[in-house]
């Protein structure tokens, strides 16, 4: 139960913002609201989910700023863990990025965004986890899920993808060279681009617009 919750929203099935009725829930899978209602708790221990008396369950709603906040601490861990994680990564590692990058490419192509959103999150968990720093990968892994909900990639412009597959290529290049510095530098600028991208965005994000 928890697990579907926690997909349904990080793939955007259930916005920022939108109402959860436990009820609902337990119904369509066939459970009672019990294991309905623990699993929210935990989404609210992980910020994903609010709960407030007498208003129920809702998906976490972020303002911009919140959100490009969030970007900025999930960036200063994501270089964090690339940096160790370039002297350590195997070749196989390597191979599956380079795959995954191709995807990401094919993604572009054809403005497969939902395809380009998934591919995004798997290619930088692949350079990432070889740090063998689960306590650093657990933080960034939990930040990127509270960015999720919101689908930035999917939202993005053909020419953004462009540049940000560019990125990807680039850090590939630098990991391929075991070169920590061409690796940090490189994520400052693929970092930044993607806060500029929030901005980009921010239009078509269900974001929270203060009063």
């Amino acid at each position: 139960m928890l697990s579907e919750l926690r997909r349904l929203m990080l793939s955007g099935g259930a916005p920022p913002g939108a109402q959860i009725a436990p009820g609902e829930i337990a119904d369509a899978f066939g459970v009672s609201p019990i294991p309905v209602r623990e699993a929210l708790q935990t989404l609210v221990g992980e910020g994903l989910v609010v709960h407030r008396p007498h208003a129920g369950y809702r998906v976490c709603e972020l303002s911009l700023a919140e959100l490009r906040e969030i970007y900025f601490v999930r960036g200063v861990l994501e270089q964090a863990a690339l940096a160790r994680a370039v002297e350590l990564i195997r070749s196989e590692d390597l191979e599956l990025a380079r795959a995954q990058h191709q995807e990401l490419l094919t993604a572009a192509r054809f403005d497969d965004r939902t395809a380009f959103h998934a591919t995004s999150r798997m290619f930088h968990r692949t350079l990432t986890a070889p740090c063998d720093m689960p306590r650093l990968m657990h933080m960034f892994e939990a930040t990127w899920n509270l960015t999720d909900p919101f689908q930035v990639m999917r939202a993005v412009t053909a020419d953004t993808r462009r540049r940000l597959n560019d990125d990807h290529a680039a850090l590939l290049d630098a990991f391929a060279a075991r070169d920590v510095d061409a690796v940090a530098q490189v994520a400052r600028l693929h970092h930044g681009r993607l806060e500029s991208a929030i901005v980009e965005t921010a239009e078509s994000l269900s974001v929270r617009h203060e009063e």
